[in-house]
Protein backbone atom coordinates (compact mmCIF):
# COMPACT_ATOMS: atom_id res chain seq x y z
CA UNK A 1 0.00 0.00 0.00
CA UNK A 2 1.53 3.44 -1.20
CA UNK A 3 2.85 5.98 1.41
CA UNK A 4 0.39 8.69 1.88
CA UNK A 5 2.61 12.07 0.75
CA UNK A 6 3.66 14.14 3.44
CA UNK A 7 3.37 18.04 3.06
CA UNK A 8 5.69 20.36 5.20
CA UNK A 9 4.04 23.62 6.24
CA UNK A 10 2.82 26.41 3.66
CA UNK A 11 5.03 29.05 3.65
CA UNK A 12 3.17 32.55 3.71
CA UNK A 13 4.64 35.40 2.31
CA UNK A 14 4.21 38.51 5.37
CA UNK A 15 2.32 41.23 4.43
CA UNK A 16 5.22 43.76 4.98
CA UNK A 17 6.86 42.64 1.97
CA UNK A 18 3.48 42.45 -0.27
CA UNK A 19 2.93 46.35 1.24
CA UNK A 20 6.95 47.70 -0.09
CA UNK A 21 6.36 45.78 -3.11
CA UNK A 22 2.97 47.95 -3.61
CA UNK A 23 4.78 50.61 -2.28
CA UNK A 24 7.57 50.45 -4.58
CA UNK A 25 5.59 50.17 -8.01
CA UNK A 26 3.31 53.08 -7.00
CA UNK A 27 6.70 54.79 -6.84
CA UNK A 28 7.83 53.29 -9.81
CA UNK A 29 4.71 54.30 -11.94
CA UNK A 30 4.95 57.86 -10.97
CA UNK A 31 8.61 58.05 -11.36
CA UNK A 32 7.56 57.15 -15.43
CA UNK A 33 4.40 59.66 -15.90
CA UNK A 34 7.11 62.32 -14.04
CA UNK A 35 9.43 61.71 -16.60
CA UNK A 36 7.34 61.56 -19.61
CA UNK A 37 5.39 64.82 -18.47
CA UNK A 38 9.05 66.93 -17.87
CA UNK A 39 10.01 65.09 -21.50
CA UNK A 40 6.70 66.97 -23.26
CA UNK A 41 7.25 69.85 -21.67
CA UNK A 42 10.60 70.17 -22.70
CA UNK A 43 9.29 69.27 -26.09
CA UNK A 44 6.63 71.72 -26.03
CA UNK A 45 8.96 75.13 -24.37
CA UNK A 46 11.69 73.92 -26.49
CA UNK A 47 13.95 75.86 -23.56
CA UNK A 48 17.37 77.09 -24.95
CA UNK A 49 20.68 77.33 -22.93
CA UNK A 50 21.51 81.07 -22.12
CA UNK A 51 25.00 81.42 -24.02
CA UNK A 52 28.19 83.81 -22.86
CA UNK A 53 30.21 85.18 -25.84
CA UNK A 54 32.95 87.61 -27.20
CA UNK A 55 30.92 89.88 -28.95
CA UNK A 56 34.89 92.28 -30.09
CA UNK A 57 37.92 92.98 -28.76
CA UNK A 58 40.99 96.06 -29.57
CA UNK A 59 44.14 96.11 -28.40
CA UNK A 60 44.48 99.89 -27.40
CA UNK A 61 47.50 99.98 -26.41
CA UNK A 62 51.24 98.27 -26.90
CA UNK A 63 54.70 99.66 -25.47
CA UNK A 64 57.25 97.10 -25.51
CA UNK A 65 61.15 98.33 -25.07
CA UNK A 66 64.49 97.81 -24.63
CA UNK A 67 64.37 96.25 -21.37
CA UNK A 68 61.99 93.38 -22.38
CA UNK A 69 59.13 94.87 -20.78
CA UNK A 70 55.71 94.36 -22.14
CA UNK A 71 52.66 96.90 -21.40
CA UNK A 72 49.33 96.84 -23.11
CA UNK A 73 45.79 98.19 -22.69
CA UNK A 74 43.24 95.19 -24.47
CA UNK A 75 39.19 96.51 -24.67
CA UNK A 76 37.21 93.00 -24.15
CA UNK A 77 33.41 93.35 -24.77
CA UNK A 78 31.47 90.50 -23.49
CA UNK A 79 27.83 89.47 -24.56
CA UNK A 80 25.38 87.33 -22.38
CA UNK A 81 22.71 86.07 -24.28
CA UNK A 82 19.24 84.88 -23.81
CA UNK A 83 17.60 83.04 -26.70
CA UNK A 84 14.37 81.99 -23.97
CA UNK A 85 11.30 84.01 -25.32
CA UNK A 86 9.61 83.41 -22.13
CA UNK A 87 11.99 83.05 -19.49
CA UNK A 88 14.18 85.41 -18.10
CA UNK A 89 18.01 84.36 -17.12
CA UNK A 90 20.60 85.35 -14.65
CA UNK A 91 24.15 84.83 -14.42
CA UNK A 92 26.77 84.44 -11.51
CA UNK A 93 30.08 83.36 -10.51
CA UNK A 94 31.39 85.74 -13.40
CA UNK A 95 35.13 85.66 -14.30
CA UNK A 96 37.43 85.02 -16.96
CA UNK A 97 41.26 85.62 -17.41
CA UNK A 98 42.94 87.66 -19.95
CA UNK A 99 46.43 86.47 -20.66
CA UNK A 100 49.39 86.98 -22.86
CA UNK A 101 52.02 83.43 -22.91
CA UNK A 102 50.40 81.91 -19.71
CA UNK A 103 50.96 85.21 -18.26
CA UNK A 104 47.65 86.77 -16.22
CA UNK A 105 46.93 90.25 -17.67
CA UNK A 106 43.85 90.70 -16.19
CA UNK A 107 41.08 89.16 -14.77
CA UNK A 108 37.34 90.39 -16.36
CA UNK A 109 34.72 90.01 -13.02
CA UNK A 110 31.12 90.86 -12.69
CA UNK A 111 28.66 91.10 -10.21
CA UNK A 112 25.51 89.09 -10.69
CA UNK A 113 23.02 90.03 -13.38
CA UNK A 114 20.09 89.08 -15.04
CA UNK A 115 19.05 89.04 -18.96
CA UNK A 116 15.75 89.67 -19.88
CA UNK A 117 14.15 87.18 -22.67
CA UNK A 118 14.79 86.80 -26.19
CA UNK A 119 17.79 89.53 -25.42
CA UNK A 120 21.18 90.26 -24.59
CA UNK A 121 22.86 92.70 -22.25
CA UNK A 122 27.15 93.87 -23.24
CA UNK A 123 29.65 94.52 -20.89
CA UNK A 124 32.25 96.41 -21.79
CA UNK A 125 35.89 95.58 -20.05
CA UNK A 126 38.80 97.67 -20.97
CA UNK A 127 41.93 95.69 -19.18
CA UNK A 128 45.11 97.71 -18.74
CA UNK A 129 48.44 95.62 -17.53
CA UNK A 130 51.11 96.44 -15.31
CA UNK A 131 54.83 96.27 -17.44
CA UNK A 132 55.54 92.30 -17.61
CA UNK A 133 58.85 91.30 -17.59
CA UNK A 134 59.31 88.89 -20.84
CA UNK A 135 62.71 86.37 -21.07
CA UNK A 136 64.39 86.28 -24.34
CA UNK A 137 61.63 83.66 -26.08
CA UNK A 138 58.86 85.88 -25.13
CA UNK A 139 60.28 88.46 -26.16
CA UNK A 140 61.27 87.09 -29.71
CA UNK A 141 57.92 85.67 -29.98
CA UNK A 142 56.68 89.78 -29.48
CA UNK A 143 59.12 90.85 -31.85
CA UNK A 144 57.83 88.63 -34.32
CA UNK A 145 54.09 88.99 -33.39
CA UNK A 146 54.80 93.04 -34.09
CA UNK A 147 56.51 92.52 -37.06
CA UNK A 148 52.99 90.34 -38.56
CA UNK A 149 50.89 92.84 -37.01
CA UNK A 150 49.29 90.71 -34.97
CA UNK A 151 49.42 89.49 -30.92
CA UNK A 152 47.61 86.48 -29.64
CA UNK A 153 45.85 86.92 -26.31
CA UNK A 154 43.86 84.40 -24.64
CA UNK A 155 40.61 84.54 -22.55
CA UNK A 156 39.64 81.78 -20.34
CA UNK A 157 36.90 81.61 -18.15
CA UNK A 158 33.32 80.37 -16.71
CA UNK A 159 30.08 81.59 -15.25
CA UNK A 160 26.84 79.88 -13.98
CA UNK A 161 23.29 80.49 -15.77
CA UNK A 162 19.88 79.94 -14.34
CA UNK A 163 16.65 80.17 -15.93
CA UNK A 164 12.91 78.92 -15.15
CA UNK A 165 11.47 76.05 -17.81
CA UNK A 166 7.91 76.50 -17.54
CA UNK A 167 6.53 74.25 -15.20
CA UNK A 168 9.68 71.96 -14.82
CA UNK A 169 11.37 74.45 -12.59
CA UNK A 170 14.77 76.48 -12.47
CA UNK A 171 17.29 74.70 -14.11
CA UNK A 172 21.31 75.75 -13.24
CA UNK A 173 23.76 75.48 -16.05
CA UNK A 174 27.90 76.29 -15.69
CA UNK A 175 29.00 78.13 -18.68
CA UNK A 176 33.00 77.76 -19.65
CA UNK A 177 34.38 80.26 -22.49
CA UNK A 178 37.90 79.37 -23.89
CA UNK A 179 38.94 82.05 -26.86
CA UNK A 180 41.84 82.56 -28.71
CA UNK A 181 41.73 87.07 -29.49
CA UNK A 182 44.40 87.27 -32.87
CA UNK A 183 44.01 91.32 -31.83
CA UNK A 184 45.92 93.51 -34.83
CA UNK A 185 48.44 95.45 -33.45
CA UNK A 186 46.96 98.88 -35.48
CA UNK A 187 44.19 99.08 -32.77
CA UNK A 188 41.01 97.85 -35.32
CA UNK A 189 38.22 96.21 -33.48
CA UNK A 190 37.92 92.37 -34.42
CA UNK A 191 34.52 90.29 -33.82
CA UNK A 192 35.73 86.61 -33.02
CA UNK A 193 33.24 84.16 -33.33
CA UNK A 194 33.75 82.58 -29.61
CA UNK A 195 30.87 81.84 -27.34
CA UNK A 196 30.05 78.90 -24.49
CA UNK A 197 28.52 77.32 -27.66
CA UNK A 198 31.19 76.95 -30.10
CA UNK A 199 34.21 76.74 -27.89
CA UNK A 200 36.45 78.34 -30.74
Amino acid sequence: MPKPKQFGPRNHTNPLIWCAAIICAIIAVLVIITGIFVFLGYLTIKPKVPKISVGSASLDTIYFDQTSLLTVQVTVVIRAENDNAKAHASFSHTKFALSFRGETIAYLVNDPFSVSANSSVNFNYVSQSSPIPLNPEAAEAVSLSLRHGVMVFELKGTTRTRWRVGLIGSVTFPLYLDCQLRLPVDKSTIYPRCSSRSQK
